[in-house]
């Protein structure tokens, strides 16, 4: 799938927005979320494997977690299952997954939003070095974790 970036009109998203290049309508988010969504899962403890498999399965937090996420090549280094799970709800937060549901309700797996896919697609095209984060973006990024709103507080 290409991506183009496209110009809106809108002051709201004056700089830029991607979009699908599916002859479907277009899907355009705001800048800030996709900078906010690429620059978390630059932060992340997590490799671009884990996003390109979940373009195509869900994967379960203890494939992620404990020696076993590095061996399948979802994590830099062995994450506890606390650490993961808190490691992928701040890419929830940030939009580009979210929980896989049952005919029980919620499991311990997760899939890509339409945000996810297309930031996958974009961070496939990227080099190595322009995957890694700078101290600037893990700062950004720990700033904007630790401002967020609980939820308990949204009403």
């Amino acid at each position: 799938m290409g991506l183009d970036i496209v110009s809106h009109p809108s002051p709201r998203y004056a700089a830029m927005a991607l979009v699908n290049a599916h002859p479907s309508p277009a899907l355009r988010y705001p800048p800030s979320s996709w900078r906010r969504a690429e620059r978390a899962f630059k932060c992340s403890p997590f490799r671009l494997e884990l996003l390109t498999t979940l373009r195509h399965q869900s994967v379960s937090v203890r494939q992620v977690c404990q020696p076993q996420g590095v061996k399948n090549g979802y994590a830099r280094r062995p994450l506890s299952e606390l650490q993961t799970d808190n490691e992928l709800m701040w890419l929830i937060a940030v939009g580009l997954l979210r929980r896989e549901v049952d005919g029980q309700g919620l499991t311990d797996s997760f899939r890509l939003t339409p945000l996810g896919r297309h930031l996958c697609d974009h961070l496939e095209q990227l080099s190595a070095s322009q995957l890694r984060a700078t101290w600037g973006d893990h700062l950004y990024n720990a700033w904007h974790r630790w401002l967020r709103v609980p939820s308990w507080w949204q009403g």
